[in-house]
């Protein structure tokens, strides 16, 4: 059975600065009309970053979607034309004061499928060298260097539950062999 949904109609809600909304009428596989609510979004870029001793960069921020703070591998959104690899080392140097010598794309995560069409590319940075932070007006966070097996445990025991990130060390725990 072919399961695409054919779109009928388009109406935009709210086009904002990063986020656009709208709602889709559209044809269902059987026939029959529905609506999706939809978030548009440009994408962005995350970065799982490994020290030469193993430990991994990750930053603290307050999330105000979830009203505490959350530890995460360093991310940010996509420039408009921005090339992944080129935003990716440049989120890694603002939020967290490093550069890597060494950038490997691991792959995409979707976030949330059911009414997002962002996508979050994710890269292997190794080969560390620190430089300086440069964090955005509106950013305030924490950067730490938490070694592989803490970042693990605390995913497994749901410390750590970004979606990015969990995907994105996951991904690059295995990429290197660091964990059997």
């Amino acid at each position: 059975m072919d399961f695409t949904e054919r779109t009928i109609e388009s109406e935009m809600i709210y086009d904002g600065r990063i986020l656009k909304f709208k709602i889709d009428k559209v044809e269902l596989p059987n026939g029959e009309i529905g609506e999706r609510e939809l978030v548009e979004h440009p994408g962005g870029v995350a970065v799982v970053a490994v020290d030469d001793e193993g430990n991994i960069l990750m930053v603290e921020q307050y999330r105000k979607p979830y009203e505490r703070n959350l530890l995460e591998i360093p991310a940010g959104k996509l420039d408009k034309n921005e090339d992944i690899e080129d935003c990716g080392r440049r989120e890694l140097e603002e939020e967290t004061g490093y550069i890597a010598e060494k950038f490997e794309y691991l792959g995409e995560c979707y976030p949330s499928v059911g009414y997002t069409n962002e996508i979050i590319r994710i890269f292997l940075a190794t080969g560390l060298s620190k430089t300086s932070q440069n964090l955005d007006d509106d950013e305030f966070l924490n950067v730490y260097k938490l070694p592989v097996r803490e970042v693990l445990d605390k995913i497994m025991n749901n410390e750590l539950a970004d979606a990015k990130t969990v995907m994105g060390v996951m991904k690059a725990v295995v990429k290197l062999g660091i964990v059997k």
